[in-house]
């Protein structure tokens, strides 16, 4: 999971990944999206794919980059307590909003 965390570190992986969510791209798509250099795209791509976010296959001369969501899941897993957390504090806060209204004329 540090793996993965510190590759969602960057914005410009985090950028890399919402393109891939929508759609796999290659290496010149990705850095047309970026304000980098394309060596410097190649480099996060390579992050990405040591981290298992992304994988890679070749068709023909081009590199196609797909987005690897079950990387995520273990991250999703860590945060659920936090978001457990911040639904008790907002269910709390919910409560005395309405409290509040029942109260003013």
């Amino acid at each position: 999971m540090d793996a993965v965390l510190q590759a969602l570190a960057d914005p410009s992986r985090r950028t890399v990944l919402e393109i891939l969510r929508e759609h796999p791209a290659t290496a010149g798509e990705l850095a047309d999206a970026l304000p980098i250099a394309r060596p410097g795209v190649s480099r996060h791509l390579r992050v990405l794919r040591e981290a298992g976010l992304v994988d890679v296959r070749q068709d023909a001369q081009r590199r196609i980059y797909s987005l690897r969501p079950e990387a995520l899941v273990p991250v999703d897993d860590w945060l659920q307590d936090y978001r457990a957390l911040w639904q008790n504090r907002l269910d709390a806060l919910h409560t005395e909003i309405a409290r509040g209204k029942k109260r003013c004329p």
